[in-house]
């Protein structure tokens, strides 16, 4: 079995989310390839780990590489915030949640779904190949000030308007279906100086249409309330995002939660008596060391935020 993705962050996030009270319940919400799952099992032998992944392909990996463990990893089919909306009765609560926002690299390299502009692959994008709109049918389908707006809001792409045009004008032909055909239009709709700039013309408009096809932000406030409402008090919530947008959410929403703080901003955990429902373990958020980003580059973009659960919503 390849194993393609390589975790990030994966020292600091043991750090803040090892077991605390021996036999625990986890819940990695993005299982994906397995690889935090895979370090927690083994270096925790009482926990128990939920693993729950809407792409069955990177489910049928993590299950492969984690079946060693037997009885304490079981798995869930679908998105994180539908299996928090409707938490088995029967479970106990979660003592730690874990959720890693970042598309695995085996969707880039392996999957065939077009996530890449560098390999020439059907325009589809979907995490959860079964269901949703494939990146093509957006792109046939939008209005033009639609995919402009799209473009900018996903991934702050300055020339979205005349890219968004492009597309529109060259739907006609039937013929953007490809990696390799958007990326050729993008980099006709921008201009010469954008074209040889530090990073492809075409990443945003890929980050953005893949943002899009999967909800990843439209996903996230509900991820977290449910993760957070489901969580056992003193229980830890750990999110690693891989761009601001995400972290954007994640660091206002754990900001909401955590209002009635008095702290100072230096203090390094909050203590304060507040009504809160929890406590701020990561103030700015982790990023990985220069030596990670060295190992493993996709790194370079991730950030931990952990916050601790103190109450529940009826504050007992």
């Amino acid at each position: 079995m390849e194993i393609v993705h390589t975790p990030a962050l994966l020292e600091e996030t043991i750090q803040y989310l090892a077991p605390r009270n021996g036999a625990e319940l986890m819940v990695d919400a993005t299982v994906g390839e397995g690889g935090h799952s895979y370090a927690f099992l083994s270096r925790f032998p009482d926990l128990k780990i939920i693993g729950i992944d809407a792409d069955r392909d990177l489910r049928a990996v993590a299950m492969r590489r984690l079946e060693e463990f037997g009885g304490r990893v079981h798995f869930y089919s679908g998105w994180a915030q539908a299996f928090f909306a409707e938490y088995p009765a029967e479970l106990k609560r979660p003592d730690t949640i874990l959720a890693d926002l970042g598309v695995s690299l085996y969707h880039y390299e392996k999957s065939g779904r077009g996530f890449s502009f560098q390999k020439d692959e059907a325009l589809d994008m979907r995490l959860d190949a079964s269901s949703g709109n494939s990146a093509a049918e957006l792109l046939d389908r939008l209005p033009e000030k639609e995919l402009a707006d799209l473009l900018y809001n996903n991934s702050g792409e300055r020339y979205s308007r005349r890219i968004a045009r492009l597309i529109v004008e060259e739907r006609q032909k039937g013929t953007i279906t490809t990696t390799a055909a958007l990326a050729s239009l993008v980099e006709r709709a921008a201009p010469a100086s954008y074209r040889y700039g530090p990073i492809h013309p075409a990443t945003r408009t890929f980050q953005a249409l893949r943002i899009a096809v999967n909800g990843e932000l439209s996903r996230l406030p509900d991820l977290l309330e449910g993760a957070l409402r489901v969580l056992e008090p003193g229980g830890r919530l750990g999110i690693i995002t891989f761009h601001s947008l995400e972290d954007r959410i994640v660091k206002n929403f754990f900001r909401m939660k955590n209002k009635d703080c008095t702290c100072p901003p230096e203090a390094p955990i909050c203590r304060c008596e507040g009504r809160r429902s929890v406590n701020m373990l990561t103030r700015k958020g982790i990023v990985p060391a220069d030596e990670e980003i060295v190992r493993n580059p996709p790194s370079r973009s991730a950030r931990l935020r952990v916050v601790e659960k103190i109450l529940d919503e009826d504050g007992q």
